[in-house]
């Protein structure tokens, strides 16, 4: 696998997993803080932008290396996946 398509494939894992870590650690607002017009309630009373970058690059590591040793080893060859062109739609 060339360089370029590990930049590219850890970066597609890297955006997706930052969706995935995201909603988590995240808190409602139990105290008295200052209210800001315009947000709602349930909003968070705040975000942490590095922590979330910091835990969205763990986890992409791991898929990452998850998905590399596959590819590597081949335990899941792509023709798994192929539904498509299978034996059902074979003639016999």
């Amino acid at each position: 696998m060339r360089l370029s398509s590990i930049i590219a494939i850890y970066s597609l894992f890297w955006s997706l997993s930052f969706f995935l870590v995201l909603p988590f650690r995240l808190q409602r607002k139990s105290g008295p803080e200052a209210y800001v017009p315009g947000t709602v309630s349930s909003a968070p009373p705040s975000f942490s932008f590095a922590r979330t970058c910091l835990w969205t690059t763990i986890v992409a590591i791991v898929l990452f290396g998850l998905y590399y040793v596959n590819y590597v080893m081949g335990w899941l060859p792509a023709e798994t996946f192929d539904f498509v062109s299978g034996s059902l739609l074979q003639p016999h």
